[in-house]
């Protein structure tokens, strides 16, 4: 009896064994089949606010030149079908490339500190801006889903000196992966030319074609290490379009001329000494510059629109409060550029910056993602901002916390 009794005990024990092991495995790929819908309605949720943000124009309309605040958040082009998008709603997000700069500093004004390349900015007031927590408040998400919306030119115009006397200019032109062979170029090439008081513009216009290794070289007949000059160029092939510029300048002191836009509404650009901006190395006094606007037609030319205040004069404030800034107005809503040319003694530097994201191919990256999240889904949009391609890629997570439970066997 005591054999007896001591199987049917192994066997219970063995029969409750059994139970947990199987009830725990069955736990563990329940929660792993819920995991999995919840990460597949997070990849539909991911889809449903890209769409959500690329295919409404927000409200009010035209918010993205104006300093209205905004109860809708979209970012299509008003009037518009498909994936078109606003070139002046972009410019309202408020990026998270880098820190924020003051200007002028002890003014508690910040701006959004947006460069590309040693000559480009677009400074963006903070204040008038959209950030994260608004958009993400509008679109009815905030607390639930987190994401990252990250537009970049679906097309890279590459310009650099590949001969310097007489100038020679390679121009790259690639898709996504690969070369565009074969591509139209036109490119817009601003030459700076001392004047007797203020910096003068010389404007050459051309076009090339890119071989089949989506490479053109642009030739010219002067010494181009004697020159500043700046090149715009555009490139397209088979309904895709992209831009992009180079600068070069003589300008040797590490300092220029820096427009920040102050007023959307207006159009305001302030013209600064940047000095007053980074406060670095020995100041350069008296910068006299030209700045020229050239706006952006619908067949992709470029126009010069002429502007207030052009030509002036910019110098170091030193403190105190006092600030010698230059002022112009640029065309409310209309695409474009500004470029500015300066020069002190015999140094001369350009800046430019693009009224519009589309029109110099700038990036926006815009929302929270943080790198402790452990899944997350994307998904991709072809779009158009001013005429030039882009892709739009947001990536989405969910702020509810999740994972697999663990049996304990």
């Amino acid at each position: 009896m005591a054999g007896v009794a001591i199987d049917h005990l192994i066997s219970t024990t063995a029969f409750i064994a059994a139970i947990v092991l199987f009830t725990g495995l069955f736990t563990q790929t329940l929660q792993a089949a819920i995991l999995y819908q919840q990460n597949r309605h997070i990849a539909s949720k991911a889809s449903d606010i890209l769409d959500n943000i690329l295919l409404n124009p927000g409200y009010p309309y035209h918010w993205g030149t104006t300093n209205d605040t905004l109860s809708c958040f979209g970012l299509q082009k008003l009037g518009a079908t498909g994936y078109v998008e606003d070139a002046f709603a972009l410019m309202r997000l408020t990026t998270l490339l880098d820190d924020p700069i003051e200007y002028p500093i002890g003014s508690g004004r910040y701006f959004n500190n947006v460069t590309f390349g040693p000559t480009g900015f677009m400074f963006i007031p903070i204040a008038d801006s959209i950030d994260y927590p608004t958009a993400s408040r509008l679109l009815g998400i905030n607390g639930t889903y987190g994401f990252e919306l990250n537009i970049a030119p679906l097309v890279q115009v590459v310009i650099s000196v590949h001969q310097q006397n007489p100038l020679k200019l390679r121009v790259d032109v690639a898709g996504p992966g690969f070369p565009l062979g074969g591509a139209d170029i036109s490119y817009y090439f601003f030459k700076s030319i001392k004047g007797t008081n203020y910096p003068n513009l010389e404007l050459d216009t051309g076009t090339a074609k890119a071989d089949s290794a989506g490479v053109a070289y642009i030739n010219f007949t002067f010494d181009g290490t004697r020159e500043t000059f700046t090149i715009v160029a555009y490139a397209s092939l088979s309904g895709l379009t992209g831009s992009g510029y180079f600068t070069q300048q003589t300008f040797s002191k590490g300092a220029g001329v820096m427009p920040f836009v102050v007023n959307y509404e207006e159009g305001k650009v302030y013209l600064a000494h940047s000095w007053d901006v980074q406060d670095q190395g020995a100041p350069v006094p008296n910068f006299f510059y030209n700045a020229s606007f050239m706006i952006l037609t619908e067949d992709l030319q470029f126009e010069n629109w002429p502007i207030a205040n052009s030509t002036g004069t910019v110098n170091y404030g030193g403190g105190g409060g006092k600030y010698l800034y230059g002022e112009t107005v640029v065309p409310v809503g209309q695409p474009g550029f500004l470029l500015v040319t300066y020069l002190s003694g015999n140094d001369v530097g350009m800046s430019i910056m693009p009224w519009g994201v589309g029109t110099l191919s700038v990036p926006v990256l815009f929302g929270n993602l943080s790198p402790s999240e452990v899944w997350t889904a994307s998904d991709l949009r072809q779009i158009t901002v001013d005429l030039v391609a882009y892709q739009a890629k947001l990536t989405c997570w969910s702020l509810q916390g999740y994972e697999i439970w663990k049996s304990p066997v």
